[in-house]
């Protein structure tokens, strides 16, 4: 058993749960009441930790600065909060890997982008067990990764020192964010990485390619 972490914070969408098919069913729909073609999930797969930023530019072309993105992003997050948890799983893998965290005595929480709106009633449908020691949303403090300090708001909630925390995540900035916190941090592989992204270059501490290689990895360190 290891002592030297005492907590593993996980990323929501691409690292804890795989959200993508319900976020590209909102996108879709959206998509095709504005009068466009669908467009398939391989597509829309490696833009879902982006958040609805993200797939607004990819199904329509428009960033923040567009006339039409606030009432687009409004109705897709309308959409999208009608159908939160339809298809939306723990990755596989993932609910022995929090249940074996539980047996070693450590801690895990969830540190997402997401707005609370979003986030709390998908954790409440999926359901993970043991229950997570906390969950901070893109809107429970001022800034939002990759700055640090949702990070260092999981601590306190936690109870614990950044230097005994992991953090996974499937993004660049998730990594920024765990290491100016300054926390040892995973790549998850299996998340929502494009193919013209390179992972190796983050400065993560590790990648795992199935979520029961973080248990190695802790094992290892």
């Amino acid at each position: 058993m290891n002592s030297r972490f005492s907590t593993v914070l996980f990323d929501l969408d691409g690292t804890l749960a795989d959200t993508a098919p319900d976020l590209a069913q909102a996108l879709n729909t959206l998509l095709h009441e504005q009068g466009r073609a669908a467009l398939p999930l391989e597509i829309i797969r490696p833009i879902a930790s982006h958040g609805s930023p993200g797939l607004l530019k990819l199904g329509f072309g428009v960033t923040a600065q567009d006339a039409d993105y606030l009432m687009l992003r409004e109705r897709f997050l309308a959409l999208y909060s009608a159908a939160l948890c339809r298809e939306t799983r723990l990755f596989p893998g993932m609910p022995e890997v929090l249940v074996e965290l539980g047996r070693r005595g450590m801690k895990w929480g969830i540190v997402t982008n997401k707005p609370a709106f979003l986030t709390e009633p998908l954790i409440h449908a999926l359901n993970p067990l043991p229950t997570p020691a906390c969950i901070v949303s893109g809107d429970s403090t001022a800034n939002r990764k990759p700055h640090p300090e949702p990070m260092l708001h999981a601590c306190r909630q936690v109870g614990t020192n950044a230097e005994e925390c992991v953090y996974v995540g499937d993004a660049e900035r998730d990594i920024q964010a765990g290491r100016q916190a300054g926390m040892r941090t995973i790549i998850a592989l299996f998340g929502y990485i494009s193919e013209d992204e390179e992972p190796q270059h983050w400065g993560a501490d590790g990648m795992i390619r199935r979520p029961q290689e973080l248990l190695d990895w802790l094992d290892a360190h």
